[in-house]
């Protein structure tokens, strides 16, 4: 039986990949001076990385250092806080709407009193003002359980995040599913034991979804709905 409903954030509450998290890293790389600027094809490669700090981190081992990258891991800490304050602004501008069908799924749950939470490898600031900007804060009041950055030791792919979930709702992983836009966090919500299904977007649209339950372009609104709590709740039976 299904009892809790859980999203991912980037790519599935909103688009916030291409038009704001890019743009903050780069926004942040001209503040500081690095020559450097992801265009959308360079950010989409970057994506197959969790985590907006081991981007970086992969992206300047690859294609070198900034000069002024004394201590790499305090470098890469300061300037991951900068990009989240300039993501945070664009958040804040409502520039950023969420992804069709996403607030009516999330109304169909409340209304069912079933169980809601986001897990994210996000900053959790970020994902905190992407719940609240997007669905307001009486809908964010329902999320039992939002999860996000560095409470976990490791990113998705790996389950522990999604693990994580089921203890604090606790739940089995047969009782969750799981929306999710990526093949990473695909494999970390099934690794947990958890039915997945996926709403793909510009960037992971010809990913490999083979283990997903279900994929669609996007869970969509009035008159052209994909998908409802009570087809989530088939696939879950």
């Amino acid at each position: 039986m299904m009892r809790a409903l859980i999203f991912d954030c980037d790519g599935v509450l909103a688009d916030t990949e291409r038009d704001g998290h890019r743009v903050a890293f780069n926004e942040a790389f001209a503040q500081k001076g690095i020559d450097a600027e992801w265009d959308v094809p360079t950010y989409g490669r970057l994506l197959r990385i969790a985590g907006g700090k081991e981007r970086m981190r992969h992206f300047f081992t690859e294609n070198g250092w900034p000069a002024d990258a004394d201590d790499r891991d305090a470098y890469i800490l300061g300037l991951h806080k900068l990009k989240t304050d300039l993501y945070m602004q664009i958040i804040g501008s409502g520039q950023l709407p969420p992804r069709p069908g996403v607030v009516r799924l999330v109304d169909e749950a409340i209304a069912d009193g079933m169980a809601l939470a986001v897990c994210s490898t996000s900053n959790e600031r970020a994902v905190n003002a992407v719940v609240d900007t997007l669905l307001g804060s009486e809908r964010k009041a329902c999320f039992a359980v939002i999860l996000a950055g560095d409470v976990v030791s490791k990113k998705k792919p790996d389950p522990e995040i999604y693990n994580l979930a089921k203890d604090r709702l606790g739940l089995a992983g047969d009782e969750c599913m799981v929306m999710e836009d990526s093949r990473n966090g695909l494999l970390a919500a099934k690794a947990a034991g958890m039915c997945c299904a996926v709403t793909t977007n510009g960037y992971t649209e010809s990913e490999d979804f083979s283990e997903a339950d279900l994929v669609v372009p996007e869970l969509g609104d009035l008159p052209d709905v994909r998908v409802t709590l009570k087809d989530l709740r088939r696939l879950v039976q």
